[in-house]
């Protein structure tokens, strides 16, 4: 199988800056790292995974003309993602503040498999790329089946990798003291960006 080395080294530096990137994802999963351990964080890019895989099956749907995406049902998605998103910034919030009352107070509820998987499916950043991005690195081999399928274990890996980095890099680098600081930035973080998803959404809506 060729496999076109461009659009390869394109699609893995694309990947790893929009999950590097801060964004809501990638603060849920360091956000539930730090409340709850390594282990909720796996459970939450599992989740986010998950997810992934789902919007990648409905991206080659569209790229194979089989499902085609209603602009206003896709612009209320989006709308409902954002919405979301301020309400897992909101509990992080509440978890960083539970801290202040010692440590047998702390009930992390943050993170987990089924909110990585609402987080991620209804993150407007990754349903834009897989509606819009996506298809243009299906060129990476001759065969569109065969392109998804590399894409999508490609896509796998690099946000396990990334993300788990991301939330390692946090809990190491910094001290434990300044946890409980980066759980409310993260929350604050995740209101900013529902805040500014839900305003530019509504305008679009509004503007259809």
């Amino acid at each position: 199988m060729h496999i076109d080395p461009g659009i390869l080294a394109l699609y893995v530096v694309t990947v790893i800056t929009m999950i590097a990137v801060p964004g809501p994802v990638a603060v849920l999963v360091t956000g539930a790292g730090l409340a709850g351990g390594p282990g909720k964080a796996l459970r939450t890019i599992t989740g986010t995974n998950a997810a992934s895989l789902v919007l990648i099956l409905l991206s080659a749907l569209v790229v194979k003309g089989i499902f085609a995406i209603d602009e206003t049902a896709f612009n209320l998605l989006k709308l409902a993602g954002a919405c979301y998103i301020g309400w897992i910034g909101w509990e992080i919030l509440r978890e960083s503040r539970t801290g202040d009352q010692g440590p047998a107070a702390v009930q992390p509820r943050v993170g987990g498999f089924s909110k990585g998987f609402v987080m991620a499916i209804s993150n407007p950043k990754d349903i834009i790329f897989f509606a819009s991005f996506f298809p243009q690195f299906l060129g990476i081999t001759p065969d569109t089946n065969a392109s998804i399928a590399l894409l999508t274990v490609l896509w796998i890996v690099l946000d396990f990798a990334t993300l788990f980095l991301v939330y390692l890099l946090v809990a190491r680098l910094l001290k434990p003291s300044v946890h409980r600081t980066i759980l409310r930035v993260s929350g604050v973080l995740l209101l900013v960006i529902a805040g500014g998803g839900i305003v530019m959404t509504a305008m679009e809506l509004s503007s259809a």
